[in-house]
């Protein structure tokens, strides 16, 4: 029998556990080290930026993504430091990927955004720009980097 129930869970520096399985999520999807992943976490804490959800799925993890102040992009293109904070690093496990739960994660991370006093965010991707169009970003800039195509995107919450 098929419970599927959705609960989150903010990630905060002392939750080890969650902070390796994401560390690995993100070595196995960007090739981040996982050191570099652990580092990061030693700075969070529930109500500030930066923040990380945890999405579970009948308590299993399967998606994660989070608030910053810094993303990769500024330092590649540091003019973009006017926006500020950043929705990042949302990821969904291969086998949950195209049931929607990369934009229920993302409807509560604006909501807990906006619960903190935020009330503009912004985003950028080369893979995802279908899903976040769906909810109502809207694309500030394109720029051509590596290669890649990337928007950068805009909501206000």
């Amino acid at each position: 029998m098929e419970i599927n129930e959705i609960t989150y869970k903010n990630v905060t520096n002392a939750d080890k556990k969650s902070i390796e399985l994401i560390a690995s999520w993100y070595l196995m999807e960007w090739n981040t080290p996982i050191e570099i992943t652990i580092k990061q976490f030693s700075n969070f804490n529930v109500g500030n930026i930066p923040f990380q959800v945890l999405m579970l799925l009948d308590n299993e993890p399967i998606a994660t993504g989070g608030i910053y102040n810094h993303v990769g992009l500024l330092d590649r293109e540091p003019r973009f430091k006017i926006y500020n904070p950043w929705l990042a690093l949302v990821y969904t496990t291969p086998e949950n990927r195209g049931k929607g739960y990369g934009a229920l994660l993302c409807k509560k991370i604006e909501a807990l955004s906006k619960t903190i006093g935020l009330n503009e965010i912004f985003l950028f991707t080369h893979t995802a720009e279908s899903l976040y169009k769906r909810l109502d970003w809207q694309e500030i800039e394109r720029i051509e980097l590596n290669g890649k195509n990337i928007v950068v995107m805009k909501k206000y919450i």
